[in-house]
């Protein structure tokens, strides 16, 4: 019985060795280690003219707490309401 020609092309091409991975040695996984310059060492110090243009962790963490909780009120809130209609329609 004959097979037509583009099953045995599909067959081996499925059926053939998948090719060699590129050798991981040529290529490093990091970078080489270059020490910084004298710039990238004065952007990195804590800067005092910008201290009082710090973010308010303390204070953001607050407001997003207190948004949380008023979500999580508004939700339970519309779930008990959805409830007592569907149980009075009954």
């Amino acid at each position: 019985m004959a097979q037509p020609a583009f099953l045995s092309s599909l067959r081996s091409r499925l059926c053939s060795a998948p090719p060699p991975p590129p050798n991981h040695r040529l290529q490093p996984r990091r970078g080489y280690h270059v020490e910084l310059g004298a710039r990238e060492k004065a952007l990195l110090e804590e800067d005092v003219a910008l201290k009082r243009f710090k973010s308010y962790k303390n204070s953001v963490k607050q407001v997003s707490k207190i948004g949380n909780a008023l979500t999580l009120a508004v939700v339970l809130a519309c779930s008990y309401e959805l409830a007592v209609l569907a149980t009075s329609t009954k």
